[in-house]
C-alpha cells in the first residue's frame, strides 16, 4: 500500500512507443498546462511546471484521501495555508517588482468618487490579503464536508442494516454515488485552486 502513490505517476519507458497510461497522462497534463497558460502571458509561462506540479500533487492528495483508513493531509488548514500564502505572495511580488503602478492600481479602480478613495483602497487592500485565506478554507471545508457526509452515511447504511435492509440498500446506493462524487469533488477542487492561483498571477504579470 506504501507504493501505491508512485502507481499513480508512470515512469516514462525507453520504447519509441509508450503504453496506453502514459500516453494519456501526457494528453492531461499537456491540455491542462495549455489550458492554464491560455490567459497568461509569456513572463507568466515560467510557472507552467510549478502550477502543474501542485496540480498533480493535490490530485494524488485528495484521491487517496478516499480510500479507507487513509488520512487526507488536504482537510487540514495548516497545509491548505502553507500552500496558499507562498505562492500568493509570490505573485504580489512579481507584481510590485515588475509593473508597481499597476499592481497599486487595482486598489482603487478607475472612475472612484474622491470621497469613497480611502474607503475603497481600506476594502481592496482587505480583498487582497484575504486571497490566500479563501483558497486554503475553500479547500479544506469542501473535501472536510464530503468526507464527513460519507462517514455519517455509512455509520447510518451500517446501523440500519439489522433493523431495516432495504432502507440500509437504499442508503447504500446513496453513498455509492455520493463517493463519485467525492471523487468529481476532489479533481474540481485542486483544479480550482491552482486555476485561481493562475489569475491571481495573470493581474501581477
Amino acid at each position: 500500500l506504501s507504493h501505491l502513490p508512485w502507481i499513480l505517476f508512470p515512469t516514462p519507458t525507453a520504447r519509441w512507443l509508450n503504453n496506453r497510461l502514459l500516453t494519456l497522462q501526457g494528453w492531461f497534463i499537456n491540455r491542462f498546462t495549455q489550458q492554464l497558460l491560455l490567459p497568461l502571458n509569456v513572463g507568466g509561462h515560467k510557472w507552467a511546471t510549478i502550477l502543474t506540479s501542485l496540480m498533480l500533487f493535490l490530485i494524488t492528495l485528495n484521491m487517496l484521501g478516499l480510500l479507507p483508513y487513509t488520512f487526507t493531509p488536504t482537510t487540514q488548514l495548516s497545509l491548505n495555508m502553507g500552500l496558499a500564502v507562498p505562492l500568493w505572495l509570490a505573485t504580489v511580488i512579481i507584481g510590485m517588482q515588475n509593473q508597481p503602478t499597476a499592481a497599486l492600481g487595482h486598489l482603487l479602480p478607475k472612475g472612484t468618487p474622491v470621497p469613497l478613495i480611502p474607503v475603497l483602497i481600506i476594502i481592496q487592500t482587505i480583498s487582497l490579503f484575504i486571497r490566500p485565506l479563501a483558497l486554503g478554507v475553500r479547500l479544506t471545508a469542501n473535501l472536510t464536508a464530503g468526507h464527513l457526509l460519507i462517514q455519517l452515511i455509512a455509520t447510518a447504511a451500517f446501523v440500519l442494516l439489522p433493523i431495516m435492509p432495504t432502507v440500509a440498500l437504499l442508503t447504500s446506493v446513496v453513498l455509492f454515488l455520493l463517493t463519485l462524487l467525492e471523487v468529481a469533488v476532489a479533481m474540481i477542487q485542486a483544479y480550482v485552486f491552482v486555476l485561481l492561483m493562475s489569475l491571481y498571477l495573470q493581474q501581477n504579470v
